[in-house]
C-alpha cells in the first residue's frame, strides 16, 4: 500500500476505480476499511480515493496533538500529492468534521459535499457520549472500549440479526488498535470542534444525511448542520444507526449517488 510521507508519520492511502474524484473520509475509527461495502459501487462512477487517518489503521504515526484541522490538511496534502486539485467528499462523522474545514479553509478544494453523521459543534448529548466512551477507554481499557463501540454505531436489530459481524468487527478493532492514549486524544479532538459559527462559509453544493435511530450524532445536529448551509439539502433517513451506510447501504446510496452525480 502506498504512503504519504507527512511531517509527522506516513499516511497510508488507495485509490480505486475510474472517473470524477472521490474523497471518502471515514469516522473516530479512522479506517480506509469503513467503506469497503461501498467502494464497488462507488468505483464503477468515479475515482475513490480512501486513506487511514494518522495514528489509525496502518498509519505509521509521530503525531502528538490530534486536532480536525490536521485531518484536514492530510486531505489535503493528498490530494495534492494525487495530483488531484479538487474532489467531492463523501465524510463520516469525524470525516463530517474535517469536510467542513477543507470546505471553509481550502477554497476550490472541494466541489460537492456529502457530511453523514455529522455536527457543526457539540451540544450536551454529544458531550456525554463521549464522555462515557472516554471514561470506558481510559478507566477500564481499549478492549472494552471497542466492545462498547457498536452500541454507539449500529440499530439494536441490525446488531441482534447480526452476531458474527459484530463480533468480527470486535475482534479486528482487537487485534490492531490505535494506543489508548491517541483514541483518547482523538475524542477530545471531536468534542472540541465548533465550527457553528462558519457554517455559512460553506458555499458548495452540500448533503447532509442522518439516520432517524442514531444516538450518537442524533439527527438535531444534522438538522443544524443543514439549516446553516447556504443551499444544503437534509436526507433522513428511517433506519440505520450512526453507520447507517453498512447497515443500510441501499438507501444511503439512493440518497447519495444521485446528489454526486448532479441530479
Amino acid at each position: 500500500m502506498p504512503m504519504l510521507e507527512r511531517p509527522d508519520g506516513e499516511l497510508p492511502y488507495e485509490v480505486v476505480g475510474d472517473g470524477p474524484p472521490l474523497a471518502l473520509v471515514s469516522g473516530l475509527g479512522g479506517a480506509a476499511g469503513y467503506w469497503t461495502n461501498l467502494v464497488p459501487v462507488l468505483s464503477r462512477a468515479f475515482t475513490v480515493i480512501l486513506h487511514d487517518h494518522m495514528a489509525t489503521g496502518r498509519s505509521r504515526s509521530r503525531r502528538s496533538v490530534h486536532t480536525v484541522e490536521a485531518l484536514a490538511a492530510d486531505i489535503d496534502a493528498l490530494l495534492t500529492h494525487l495530483g488531484c486539485p479538487s474532489c467531492s467528499l463523501v465524510g463520516h462523522s469525524t470525516g463530517a468534521a474535517a469536510g467542513q474545514i477543507l470546505a471553509q479553509d481550502y477554497p476550490g478544494r472541494i466541489d460537492k459535499l456529502v457530511l453523514y453523521g455529522g455536527w457543526a459543534g457539540p451540544d450536551p448529548h454529544f458531550a456525554h457520549c463521549f464522555k462515557v466512551r472516554r471514561r470506558m477507554l481510559t478507566e477500564i481499557g481499549v478492549p472494552a472500549y471497542n466492545e462498547a463501540g457498536p452500541i454507539f454505531l449500529y440499530p439494536p436489530l441490525w446488531i441482534s440479526r447480526n452476531p458474527d459481524k459484530v463480533a468480527k468487527i470486535i475482534a479486528d478493532n482487537d487485534a490492531a488498535p490505535p494506543k489508548q492514549e491517541d483514541i483518547a486524544a482523538r475524542i477530545d479532538m471531536i468534542v472540541g470542534f465548533d465550527r457553528r459559527a462558519r457554517m455559512a462559509e460553506i458555499g458548495v453544493p452540500t448533503l447532509v444525511v442522518c439516520a432517524s435511530d442514531d444516538i450518537l450524532t442524533p439527527p438535531h445536529l444534522s438538522e443544524e448542520l443543514a439549516a446553516g448551509i447556504p443551499g444544503a439539502h437534509l436526507v433522513t433517513l428511517p433506519w440505520g444507526g450512526h453507520a447507517c451506510s453498512q447497515t443500510a447501504p441501499e438507501e444511503f446510496l439512493a440518497s447519495v449517488l444521485p446528489f454526486l452525480r448532479g441530479r
